[in-house]
């Protein structure tokens, strides 16, 4: 007799339980319907289009981007040519010992390997992104931190008794002298 009242309960339980579930299943579905992406309030958008939209600020706003990809592309192609082109490409570069590698304006450096001071000819010095500090002529670089050089005529090169090469992250102009 016990067993079968065990039996019952157990089945009773159960069968309420299902019954409770699916009435709180109900308020749970319907709670997320006012964010769902693609309304109006939450449009759903391509990454096509958001690189277009980020190449239009960066080019300033005009608003034929077809047109600008041709001229760009043609500009671009001339000026690959030289060391000094302003492309937003990232290049790596070797620095043996003796050599300076001299920024363009703008260019921005990351020491990979090796221990480099700054090169400048006059007192200025580098601006260092990653500590926010001001590098002066022979100070030393930290690897791995972002270089940015505002003026043509400045750079880096190896620190004093260095004999291996420096590996250098390089995006805009350079020369090695």
């Amino acid at each position: 007799m016990k067993t079968t009242w065990k039996v019952a309960a157990a089945a009773m339980l159960i069968s309420g339980g299902i019954w409770a579930g699916s009435l709180l299943n109900e308020k749970v579905e319907g709670a997320g319907v006012t964010n769902q992406p693609g309304t109006a309030d939450d449009p759903v958008v391509t990454k096509s289009y958001v690189d277009q939209q980020i190449q239009q600020a960066l080019k300033g706003g005009s608003s034929n981007s077809s047109s600008q990809g041709s001229t760009d592309s043609s500009s671009s192609a001339q000026a690959g040519n030289t060391a000094a082109s302003s492309s937003d490409e990232v290049k790596i570069v070797e620095v043996k010992p003796g050599q300076k590698l001299i920024a363009a304006a703008g260019a921005e450096f990351v020491v990979r390997a090796g221990k480099a001071v700054i090169y400048s000819e006059d007192q200025n010095g580098v601006a260092d992104l990653t500590d926010g500090k001001d590098i002066t002529n022979g100070g030393i670089v930290t690897n791995n931190h972002l270089l940015s050089f505002p003026r043509a005529g400045r750079g880096i090169q190896h620190q004093e008794g260095q004999t291996h090469p420096l590996t250098v992250m390089v995006r805009g102009g350079y020369s090695i002298q």
